[in-house]
């Protein structure tokens, strides 16, 4: 049995140089992770988190679950404290450059963006009838329900015609209208909206809204702010959003017949994006400048519609419940099909962003949530 000694003293040199790395040269690829960010050119303020009061140790945790896979096709992780960029980490070949696609997340920005045509007078108020916009349309299914559907009830994902993109069958499902050669006409021709036995009715539900997630809703968001500000939704929303917060590139896209896609796909760098969630901080203010109305930020953050996802609903942003310690919080949160999001946790000063590129695989919104419940809350000071 002699000539298992040399196979012995390879197994046990390999334990040996395995239980170094772990006790000694992980941590100091996971602390390095966890470095400062730096200093640039786009007006974010950065600081070493040690000196802000957070817990270095769980910052670099939280950039080592994600390259263990826990949040699988993580592009990046920022996090914004109190007004301060504090944690920096890209993933998968991304970098502070790369443009994200983010994907629904883009419906936050729409909602701004209603909020600045209001506050501009291109549009008189979210209780506007929406086919008071298209005087030239004739849709299908008229009707004194379809009358009645107002900007707000597009906003909170309420409005009375039969779009439901979590049902497949459904009459206005997103892949439907993607093939369709006029989503405008689509989206305005969609039927009422029935209701089976097992369901409630507006008028039983929380808030008095019957919620259904409908891209097609803020799809025709995005086609309302480019007829009320008579420009393309892409130029509008650099003139009133983009250039004021310094945001130097962005690229958003077009429906079938032109019209700019409010609904969903536009790319943002990731420190941009946390740029859009500090205007919710900051009651619409970025650097000291009003560049939306603090109204206008109040309205989308309040509660106006229950979803079956353990989730409120205001102006095309979602509400979600976390802890911190013993403390119960609320996340108004901008979020997008592959685990993308930009959590908004007013309570705290926070903004978080996440970039993901883990388009339509089960558990990648709950992936995104459990980075900002188990590590960044905790690392808070």
């Amino acid at each position: 049995m002699s000539w298992l000694l040399p196979i012995w003293s390879v197994v046990m040199s390999f334990l040996i140089r395995l239980a170094l790395f772990t006790a000694f040269i992980l941590p100091v690829l996971s602390t390095a992770a966890a470095a400062p960010p730096s200093a640039s050119s786009d007006d974010w303020t950065a600081t070493d988190p040690a000196a802000h009061g957070l817990d270095v140790a769980r910052l670099a945790a939280l950039d080592a679950a994600i390259t263990s896979g826990q949040a699988p096709d993580t592009t990046s992780v920022l996090v914004v404290h109190q007004g301060v960029l504090v944690h920096e980490a890209y993933f998968n070949g991304a970098d502070r450059m790369t443009l994200h696609n983010t994907r629904s997340l883009t419906k936050s920005v729409t909602a701004m963006l209603v909020g600045a045509a209001i506050d501009r007078g291109m549009i008189a108020g979210v209780k506007a009838p929406v086919l008071s916009f298209f005087p030239d349309r004739t849709p299908a299914h008229q009707g004194s329900f379809k009358d009645a559907i107002t900007l707000e009830d597009l906003l909170t994902m309420s409005a009375q015609w039969e779009c439901d993109d979590n049902n497949q069958y459904s009459a206005g499902h997103e892949e439907r209208m993607y093939v369709s050669a006029d989503w405008t006409g689509f989206a305005l021709g969609l039927p009422e909206r029935g209701y089976a036995p097992w369901t409630k009715r507006p008028a039983d539900s929380p808030h008095g809204r019957a919620f259904a997630y409908c891209t097609a809703n803020s799809f025709l968001l995005g086609a309302i702010v480019e007829l009320a500000s008579g420009m393309p939704l892409e130029r509008f929303a650099a003139d009133v959003l983009e250039r004021p917060l310094g945001i130097e590139k962005a690229t958003w896209r077009n429906s079938s017949e032109g019209v700019g896609m409010g609904g969903g796909g536009t790319e943002y760098r990731s420190r941009d994006l946390a740029k859009l969630g500090q205007l919710i901080i900051d009651a619409g203010r970025w650097k000291g400048r009003q560049i939306l109305p603090a109204d206008w930020i109040r309205a989308m953050t309040q509660v106006r519609a229950q979803t079956p996802f353990d989730a409120d609903y205001g102006y095309q942003m979602w509400r979600f419940p976390f802890t911190a310690g013993a403390q119960q919080l609320h996340g108004w949160t901008m979020s997008g099909n592959g685990g993308n999001a930009v959590f908004v946790v007013p309570e705290k000063q926070l903004v978080v962003v996440v970039t993901r590129t883990r388009f339509n695989q089960r558990g990648m919104h709950q992936e995104t949530k459990k980075l900002l419940q188990d590590y960044i809350l905790s690392a808070l000071p």
